[in-house]
C-alpha cells in the first residue's frame, strides 16, 4: 500500500492530511466504542494500515497529549491513550456537521453575536475571534459576528461550556432591506477559499469514488477492508473540517457552480460504501488486542 507520508510544510492539508491530525480521526471514528480508549500497539498497527512506521506515530502522540487532546491510561492492563472530556464533548459536536451537515435557506434566520473584552484579557478576545471563524461564523463589522440559526445551540453551548458566555450577546434576526445579502456572503466569508477547499476535495476523492464503485459491495476480504480503512480514514480527515469552513450557508446566495453540493455528495457516496468495511477492520484489529491483554 502506497504511505501517506507527512505533508510538508506550505503543501496542500486537504489532499494530504498530517500524521496527527489521521490519529484524531481514528479516535473520533473508532475510540468512543471503547470507552475513548485505545491502546498503543492498536495506534501503531492501524496507522501501519496507511503505511505511517511507529516512530512517526508516537511523535504524533506525543504532540496530541501535549495539547491535551489524549491523556495517557492504561487499556487491558497495556499502555494506551484516551480522549480527553474535552475533545470527547467536541466529537459530539462535531458528528452532525460532520455525517449530516444542515444547510440553510435564503428565509432562514441568522445568528448575531457581539462580545465584549476588558482590554486586559486581550488573549481571551484572541481566543474568541479565533474560535468563531473556526465555528463558521462571518465577520459582518468589528464586534460583530453572523452564522445561519442553526448554529445557536452550539455556539452557546460551547461558550458556556469554556467560561466565555458572559462576554456575549447573542441575537436572532431576518435580512430586511435592499442590501444585496448574496454579495455580502463574499464579504463576510472567504467564498472563493472555500469553494477552492471543495473543489480540491472532488478533485482528490472523485478517482476514489470510481474505485470503489467498481468493486462489489458483497465481496469480502480483510485485505479489501483494510485498504477500505486506509483510504475512509483519509477521507474522513480531509472532509472534516470543511463542513466548519462553511456553516451550511444557503445555497440560494452562494456563487453558481458553487462546489460545497456536489462535494457533500461525493462524500456521502464514499461513505455509505466504504465506511462500513473501514469499521469492520478497525474493530477486528481492536478485539484482537483485547483478546491478547486477556491471555
Amino acid at each position: 500500500m502506497t504511505p501517506r507520508t507527512e505533508q510538508p510544510s506550505g503543501g496542500s492539508e486537504n489532499s494530504t492530511p498530517r500524521h496527527h491530525q489521521l490519529i484524531i480521526s481514528l479516535f473520533g471514528l473508532y475510540a468512543r466504542a471503547h470507552g475513548g480508549e485505545l491502546q498503543v500497539s492498536t495506534i501503531i498497527s492501524l496507522m501501519n494500515d496507511l503505511g505511517v512506521e511507529s516512530a512517526g506515530v508516537r511523535s504524533s502522540i506525543s504532540r496530541l497529549k501535549k495539547r491535551g487532546v489524549i491523556d495517557s491510561v492504561k487499556v487491558n492492563n497495556r499502555k494506551g491513550y484516551a480522549l480527553s472530556p474535552s475533545a470527547l464533548s467536541a466529537f459530539a459536536e462535531g458528528d452532525e456537521r460532520i455525517f449530516t451537515p444542515r444547510r440553510a435557506t435564503a428565509d432562514s434566520r441568522w445568528l448575531l453575536a457581539t462580545f465584549t473584552v476588558p482590554e486586559s484579557q486581550r488573549s481571551i478576545r484572541h481566543k474568541i475571534r479565533s474560535t468563531l471563524v473556526r465555528m463558521g461564523f462571518g465577520a459582518v463589522a468589528p464586534g460583530l459576528w453572523i452564522a445561519p440559526e442553526h448554529l445557536k445551540d452550539e455556539a452557546l453551548s460551547y461558550f458556556d461550556r469554556h467560561g466565555m458566555a458572559d462576554y456575549f450577546e447573542f441575537f436572532l434576526a431576518e435580512h430586511v432591506g435592499s442590501h444585496d445579502l448574496a454579495k455580502n456572503m463574499g464579504i463576510w466569508w472567504d467564498l472563493e477559499s472555500l469553494d477552492s477547499l471543495y473543489s480540491e476535495f472532488l478533485e482528490t476523492n472523485r478517482p476514489l469514488l470510481e474505485k470503489w464503485t467498481g468493486i462489489p459491495t458483497a465481496q469480502e476480504s480483510e485485505d479489501l477492508d483494510a485498504e477500505a480503512f486506509a483510504d475512509y480514514l483519509v477521507l474522513i480527515t480531509q472532509w472534516r473540517r470543511l463542513p466548519y469552513s462553511d456553516p451550511g450557508l444557503p445555497a440560494e446566495l452562494l456563487p453558481e457552480g458553487w462546489n460545497a453540493i456536489a462535494a457533500s455528495d461525493l462524500f456521502q457516496q464514499l461513505h455509505e460504501i466504504i465506511g462500513f468495511r473501514a469499521s469492520r477492520h478497525a474493530e477486528r484489529a481492536i478485539s484482537a488486542q483485547e483478546s491478547d491483554a486477556r491471555i
